[in-house]
């Protein structure tokens, strides 16, 4: 279970809340520990705002799509608190255009990828991209979506439907 805290700093459309929560809770279905109740922020932004960040904590002086910044927490406090999520609706806009995919697919995939950030995958070297790139098509799947990462993946108008997955 997750408390998702979602804050919207820009004007560009992004998903509900239910939407949000559900790719999130399906990421951590696959990764987390089960029976916790954890708790993450949201923050969907435009290009300046993800840009600052990406430049003050990348040192990459470009948008984005999605940052993740786990909770670093003192050994003594039990908070079952993941961390927070940025994306940069706007940059996941144009790249479901580029990619020819339906916008729902990359918002969802954008915040499976960086609830596995908050738990620690990353895709710094070939294997650990290997098994981040699994979970995130697992949890796809999970949501009705192909594998993002074949450029010959079919992709549906919408998910499917709750009883055909």
């Amino acid at each position: 279970m997750l408390t998702l805290d979602v804050f919207r700093e820009t004007v560009e459309q992004s998903p509900d809340d239910q939407t949000l929560l559900r790719a999130a809770e399906t990421a951590l279905a696959l990764a987390a520990e089960p029976d916790k109740h954890w708790e993450a922020g949201l923050r969907i932004v435009d290009i300046a705002e993800m840009q600052q960040l990406n430049s003050q904590y990348r040192g990459k002086d470009k948008p984005t799509n999605v940052l993740s910044f786990p909770a670093d927490l003192p050994p003594d406090v039990t908070l079952d608190l993941l961390g927070d999520i940025v994306i940069c609706a706007p940059v996941v806009k144009e790249e479901a255009a580029t990619q020819e995919k339906p916008l729902a697919a990359h918002w969802d995939h954008m915040l499976i990828h960086g609830v596995l950030h908050l738990l620690g995958f990353d895709h710094e070297s070939d294997a650990e991209a290997t098994h981040m790139e699994s979970l995130e098509t697992q949890a796809l799947a999970t949501l009705g979506w192909p594998c993002p990462y074949h450029a010959n993946s079919e992709f549906l108008a919408e998910p499917l439907a709750e009883g055909n997955r």
